[in-house]
């Protein structure tokens, strides 16, 4: 089925896909922005389809596009030195993915327009793995997952209940590569975030919109 207003695979109705498989082919064949132009490849996601937690980064950078795959640089490197150390988790035992599948040129921030047209795709794998913890990484990401316009200095590490999932937003691990204070504060965020994981309990959907519980 194709939307009237967008065309062509960028309208595709994504109601009737039922796997990841399927929705990764539905991003593999977007032609719905300009990032399609520049792209050398999509970057779906990676890791377990039926994990409790799923980590949402912002967009690919160079070596993301180059091999297809989210946070295979530096800063996916740190990710998972704190998911082994940490959390006790391996890359396999959870799911990663961006807001834009597809790299921004030079690395600049997502345009509105860009996350408009991605964040169904988004909204999509969500629905599919149906995790119960969403962990979102830096300003974008999380005000992507909030709809809000916040920053993450004053939210990181605060669980948060939207549309029966925990939120957990926290830095980037872009922003601690060389930033010490930064790479402490992300690292004391995935012990609570190791907290909320062993808790165990499922949110209970927030009455207009999200809020914030005091769990820790």
């Amino acid at each position: 089925m194709r939307s009237e207003e967008s065309g062509g695979v960028a309208g595709e109705d994504l109601t009737e896909i039922t796997s990841l498989t399927e929705l990764q082919q539905a991003v593999n064949a977007c032609e719905g922005c300009p990032l399609r132009q520049s792209r050398t490849n999509t970057v779906f996601g990676v890791g377990n389809p039926r994990s409790d937690l799923v980590f949402i980064g912002e967009a690919p950078g160079f070596n993301e596009d180059q091999k297809g795959e989210p946070f295979v640089g530096a800063a996916g490197r740190l990710l998972d030195e704190l998911l082994i150390s940490i959390l006790g988790l391996a890359r396999k035992d959870i799911y990663i993915a961006n807001v834009l599948k597809c790299r921004p040129p030079g690395n600049r921030d997502p345009l509105p327009e860009e996350i408009a047209h991605c964040r169904r795709f988004l909204d999509k794998q969500i629905e599919l793995i149906e995790p119960r913890v969403i962990c979102s990484l830096g300003n974008h990401a999380t005000r992507v997952i909030l709809d809000e316009n916040i920053n993450i200095s004053r939210i990181h590490g605060k669980p948060l209940q939207k549309d029966g999932h925990w939120i957990f937003p926290t830095y980037h691990p872009a922003a601690a590569l060389y930033a010490g204070a930064i790479r402490q504060l992300l690292a004391d965020d995935f012990k609570t975030l190791g907290e909320l994981l062993s808790e165990g309990a499922a949110p209970q959907a927030a009455v207009g919109g999200t809020e914030q519980m005091g769990l820790f």
